[in-house]
């Protein structure tokens, strides 16, 4: 998997590097317009109605991440069930992957930010240089912030949140994977919440989608301690 997410932005570098679009229409394209996202919501209900129930999705390695498992195949669905493209698609020079959520009851379009999966692969690039990931503190189980000072970073890698607005760091885990952290945004987005109805071992990540169409696909799942605080989980796969 991480082969396949190196080439994916690498390839993603070059189609941002480049003079594809003018700044305008490229800036659009960097923009989760609810409008797009519900025209391809359009698209695969046609699509599953008239196949019989069947979802236009990629075929990806079985423990692909459920949050980026169910990525939509545009080339299902133009152009019989959509003229044209996403200009915000990867397929179509942006920078957002289309994906499905809840497969099994209501197949539900979203999209996940693939200039995370840059950051991260800048991080990586850095840290085979190194001869490994230079961890920092300990921040949760099997959890980590690392030393970019040591990789040559003049600051700290960051990425914005698109349901807060924070400013949020890359992590990694005990073997190096490395992930973007919403722990900072769940505590704000549950400051006045009762949490009561959660499970010890339900995931805290749904309540990040509850207001956006974007998911925090480079993530780890969290969850409630004994204590009412917020912890880090392991990577979950698609079944």
């Amino acid at each position: 998997m991480k082969k396949r997410l190196v080439v994916l932005a690498a390839a993603l570098s070059v189609m941002l590097g480049g003079c594809m679009f003018p700044s305008q229409e490229r800036a659009g394209n960097e923009i989760a317009y609810e409008e797009q996202i519900e025209s391809v919501q359009s698209a695969v209900d046609q699509y599953q109605e008239n196949t019989g129930g069947l979802l236009p999705i990629k075929t990806v390695e079985n423990d692909t991440p459920v949050y980026r498992k169910y990525q939509i195949d545009f080339s299902l669905l133009k152009p019989r069930f959509m003229a044209e493209l996403p200009g915000n698609a990867f397929e179509n020079g942006g920078v957002f992957q289309y994906a499905l959520l809840n497969v099994e009851e209501d197949p539900t379009v979203y999209v996940f930010d693939l200039r995370v999966a840059e950051t991260i692969r800048t991080i990586q690039i850095r840290v085979q240089a190194n001869r490994g990931i230079p961890f920092k503190e300990q921040v949760g189980d099997n959890m980590y912030s690392i030393d970019y000072s040591k990789l040559g970073f003049d600051e700290d890698p960051t990425a914005v949140s698109p349901y807060t607005g924070n400013e949020l760091p890359f992590v990694a885990s005990g073997d190096g994977t490395i992930y973007l952290d919403y722990i900072t945004d769940l505590y704000q987005l549950t400051q006045d919440r009762d949490l009561s109805s959660f499970q010890a071992d339900q995931d805290l990540r749904p309540i990040l989608i509850e207001e956006s169409r974007i998911i925090p696909a480079y993530s780890v799942p969290y969850f409630l301690g004994e204590d009412g605080e917020i912890e880090y989980g392991r990577e979950e796969t698609g079944s």
